[in-house]
């Protein structure tokens, strides 16, 4: 094997937006990539190493001995060295050895790029170029329309190593999960799936949100274009997907970005912006051009090569906050004395503005806690740029609400009536996701109060109030059957309870929410906007009911809801009605295929009585600890 040849994949050009922060499509030039130099094979390496003295390629192709092939570096001040070495191919394994000028220091380190990762505990990247035949166009070309914010988005959010594993508990391959995970998806109607970090992770029990692996899809499942299979199989089956990203914050591996040429590269060199207390991690540099050319370059990545329909970006208020987690003292405020961090809101909007300008009929989505405003508006306007964001202050109060036995919630009714006077400050995506199910906090069931037919009950009640509430929504897997203990990520779903009728259930009521929500416009076409939400009224805590009405574009497609949030039925219950006709009852989550009691609403006229300040209404009956939906 002969030594490193001069050769570059790199323009003046792109060395230049790579200094300006504006190289957006980085994975196409730093990295190690196969190819055939002077008729050669080979694979030339390039990597970011600005105060390294010298670099070198090791791996398993010179019995990882430094010093035999050394990179060379540019003579443009860029940090970057690079070379084509004659001989490694397909499958090797590497590491750059990086000998530091900052205090002599010597480390190994993965690729940033690499495009494959040995499995962990193993810590090397691999020389890969994985080639893919897409058979996704139909999806692709249609996705605009799929995809918009005017269409349904019921989410079903996965963690792959513990949906469902083989019965020697060992996790399911991409190419097993293609067939079925997708069947399943495409059985319970769900209309996007949402996975967890998939990105190559060292740690199990950080669930993929400690990434060191940036381009490469987690070797614990298979190889890169397994991934691809997976994604297209969805694609195939008008399945969007949507991937966790985590641009907050990574780990401090001795393999990872960490330090990476003895500088700090990556992360803030001060430890007050550039440290988690809560996670022990570090946090990205967001005012280095170099980093954010990183970032940004790795969110296309996943939408360009891995054709991601969406990303939902991890931990976005410890990003906007200087004194996110620390106490006085601990943070320093920016030029305006204010807690803001000025450099990451400037790379989010950034960010946005790239994805959504590159990537027809993508969307990202937000998880952020606070009342930062304008998170899903235009960047145009002054917003963050993001499609939508994560309503968590509904999902706390919501839940807060159904913990409480139905005699007291008469006093509580506000914190369900609560989240209108804000639900169209931005596009809310309605989450339960993985973190309500962990830490003590009991899965969605056995949050429910009361006997087993009440938690079932008030299950199913809460996914009905879901699914008609403004907005689009997420469930994470195993809330859809009641899954009855709180997630484990070691071990599968507890797919066993599907003997259980109440479980079963559960699944046919979000299997029939999911096909409801789909074919009802009036829940999504205006899922954001007021003209697509109207009260009947709130206001009645004593019998902890509310009435509310769903409206499309076109008002035959208007949906009336009613939901009775106590264990007493409604009998004649009278609500005013906005015209004239008769009312059909299209959903019941009080069906007995369901596990309800089997009350139902038949030949409902709308009579002349003025009722709830309409000068029509109707008598209806509202199941216990249920919803119904008219039409």
């Amino acid at each position: 094997m002969g030594n490193v040849i001069p050769y570059s994949l790199l323009s003046d050009f792109d060395i230049n937006l790579f200094k300006a922060g504006k190289h957006y499509r980085l994975y196409n030039h730093l990295g190690s990539h196969p190819m055939k130099h002077k008729g050669k094979k080979g694979t030339y390496f390039a990597v970011w190493a600005p105060t390294a003295k010298s670099v070198s390629v090791i791996g398993d192709f010179n019995y990882w001995v430094e010093g035999e092939h050394q990179l060379n570096v540019r003579w443009d001040e860029s940090g970057i060295w690079e070379g084509f070495i004659p001989g490694v191919e397909q499958g090797a394994l590497y590491k750059y050895k990086i000998h530091s000028n900052n205090n002599d220091i010597k480390t190994e380190k993965a690729d940033p790029f690499a495009r494959y990762c040995q499995h962990p505990p193993n810590t090397a990247s691999v020389v890969w170029d994985n080639t893919y035949k897409w058979k996704d166009k139909n999806w692709m070309d249609t996705r605009e329309t799929k995809n918009s914010l005017d269409k349904p988005y019921s989410v079903y959010e996965v963690h792959l190593g513990s949906w469902k594993r083989t019965k020697e508990n060992e996790f399911m391959s991409y190419v097993d999960l293609a067939e079925d995970l997708v069947k399943y998806l495409k059985e319970m109607n769900f209309t996007h799936v949402e996975f967890m970090p998939i990105m190559e992770y060292p740690y199990d029990p950080s669930w993929g949100y400690q990434l060191t692996g940036y381009f490469a899809p987690t070797s614990r499942f298979g190889k890169p274009e397994d991934f691809k299979l997976l994604v297209d199989k969805l694609h195939q089956n008008d399945i969007g997907v949507i991937l966790d990203w985590v641009p907050s914050h990574f780990p401090e591996d001795a393999h990872g970005l960490g330090f990476f040429d003895g500088s700090s590269l990556y992360e803030n060199p001060d430890r007050r912006r550039g440290y988690h207390p809560d996670w022990k991690s570090l946090i990205f540099n967001y005012g280095r051009n170099e980093v954010r050319a990183f970032l940004i370059s790795n969110a296309n990545f996943w939408l360009d090569q891995y054709h991601a329909d969406g990303l939902r970006v991890d931990a976005v208020a410890s990003m906007l906050y200087l004194d996110y987690s620390r106490e006085e003292g601990e943070w320093e405020p920016n030029i305006y004395g204010n807690n803001e961090n000025l450099e990451a809101i400037s790379f989010i909007r950034e960010l946005n503005q790239e994805v959504y300008s590159s990537f027809k009929g993508i969307q990202t989505i937000a998880e952020e806690s606070t009342s930062f405003s304008m998170v899903s508006k235009p960047v145009s306007i002054g917003g963050l740029g993001f499609g939508m964001k994560w309503m968590m202050g509904w999902m706390h109060d919501t839940l807060e609400y159904f913990k409480k036995e139905p005699i007291y919630r008469m006093h509580h009714q506000n914190d369900l009536t609560f989240s209108m006077t804000y639900a169209f400050t931005e596009n809310f995506m309605l989450p339960f996701s993985h973190d309500e199910v962990v830490y003590g906090k009991q899965s969605l069931l056995y949050k429910m109060p009361g006997d087993e037919w009440q938690r079932f009950a008030n299950l199913r009640l809460l996914f009905g109030y879901m699914f008609t509430h403004p907005g689009t929504n997420l469930i994470f897997m195993g809330a859809e059957f009641g899954q009855s203990s709180e997630w484990n990520f070691q071990q599968s779903l507890d797919w066993y309870l599907l003997q259980y009728e109440f479980h079963t259930g559960i699944q046919e009521l979000v299997k029939d929410l999911n096909k409801l929500y789909r074919s009802s416009p009036a829940l999504y076409e205006k899922q954001f906007s007021t003209e697509g939400f109207q009260w009947i009224d709130y206001g009645d805590y004593e019998n902890s009911v509310l009435t509310y009405i769903r409206r499309g574009h076109d008002p035959k497609n208007d949906l009336i809801i009613a939901c009775n949030f106590t264990p007493v039925t409604r009998e004649g219950y009278r609500i005013g009605i906005p015209k004239k006709g008769t009312l059909k009852e299209v959903f019941n989550s009080d069906a007995k295929k369901y596990g309800g009691s089997g009350s139902k609403n038949t030949g409902l006229k709308v009579t002349k009585t003025p009722w709830h300040g309409h000068k029509t209404s109707v008598e209806i009956t509202i199941p216990p600890l249920g919803m119904v939906v008219l039409q």
